[in-house]
């Protein structure tokens, strides 16, 4: 997962956001590595939201942390190949990016560990938005993805190929939020709702407030002037974008989203694409395939039938599959999922 963090032993508490609303309730923290966001109604379940949402992300952590010298998918991309018995949390985050790339036709595609390795994508990104460019580091060669098919994974038995080093970061974060708004729900006895949010790439769950949840649609998660709001009752919304993560490396300006064709980073018209799906692992794998995809994008996101909004580096706006042009109008939301088996959990 390139979003880890050094771990969560000692994440900070949450913190209550005001809403001007008391039917609903709203806390955040900063979590793998990007900002998190519970909201629930009715309100009283925000303590036992936040705790389990807590809980499934700090075992995410441990499970599909890149960074993290202790998770298990650490150990895997250190072990130089061979076969492992995962278990069923890792065995599912690698099953779902697994689904991700036979959807996406590679344009997702987990084996790109050792490409953004090559970029300099080897630690935390607040690591490396705060060291800078490293004095005397050159640009290294690309290194395309050796390819997800490659990667067998029967169960929870994986066999791993040497030299391949797996990074889940098109899939983690929505995995994630279907995770916690699963789990909340289950705590709280499925009563009222609730909306999780990991940098942006959210998951509800339950029944939704009056005219469905508000979301901001934003290039970036602390954002102060979202690009639009809508409005979501189920399903789910991510978004990926070019415009955050950068670096720079052999004086080049890099970012964090990798074309496994190439192992250059993606260079296509769009900067910013957030598309709306049954689950939010759907949408995180999609939005991430139409940045890679290029030009090709508004034909791929048709075909899959996703609604989606995409913005050039020029600024314009391009909407599909029905994505709505007024703020806060709802958003329609497909069903089925592509990435988890038997369909959206």
């Amino acid at each position: 997962m390139a979003t880890g963090t050094a771990g969560l032993t000692h994440a900070r508490p949450w913190q209550r956001v005001p809403t001007g609303d008391d039917a609903v309730a709203v806390a955040e923290r900063a979590a793998l590595g990007t900002s998190a966001r519970v909201a629930v109604w009715p309100p009283e379940n925000l303590g036992a939201a936040c705790a389990v949402t807590g809980d499934v992300l700090a075992a995410l952590d441990l499970q599909a942390s890149r960074f993290r010298p202790d998770s298990e998918l650490s150990w895997l991309n250190d072990a130089g190949g061979g076969l492992f018995m995962l278990g069923h949390g890792l065995a599912e985050a690698v099953g779902v990016a697994l689904a991700a790339a036979r959807w996406t036709g590679g344009l997702t595609d987990p084996t790109v560990g050792a490409a953004l390795v090559s970029l300099g994508y080897d630690r935390d990104f607040a690591a490396i938005s705060q060291g800078g460019e490293p004095l005397g580091i050159p640009a290294l060669a690309p290194v395309p993805a050796p390819g997800w098919p490659l990667v067998r994974l029967d169960g929870p038995l994986l066999r791993l190929p040497p030299g391949i080093r797996l990074d889940l970061g098109a899939t983690a974060k929505g995995l994630g939020s279907d995770r916690a708004a699963r789990a909340v729900m289950s705590a709280t006895g499925a009563e009222g709702g609730v909306l999780v949010s990991l940098g942006g790439d959210i998951a509800v769950a339950g029944t939704p407030p009056r005219d469905g949840w508000p979301v901001a649609v934003a290039e970036e998660p602390d954002q102060a002037v979202p690009s639009q709001l809508v409005r979501l009752a189920a399903g789910a919304v991510a978004t990926s974008s070019v415009s955050c993560r950068r670096w720079r490396r052999g004086g080049a300006v890099l970012h964090h989203i990798v074309d496994p064709r190439t192992g250059h980073p993606a260079d296509g018209p769009w900067r910013t694409v957030t598309v709306a799906a049954a689950t939010c692992a759907d949408a995180n794998a999609a939005s991430t395939a139409a940045i890679v995809a290029g030009a090709r994008a508004q034909d791929w996101l048709t075909t899959a039938g996703l609604p989606a909004r995409l913005t050039g580096h020029d600024g314009r706006v391009r909407r599909l599959g029905g994505w709505p042009a007024d703020d806060g109008a709802p958003v329609p939301v497909p069903r089925g999922s592509h990435v988890y088996p038997g369909g959206p959990r």
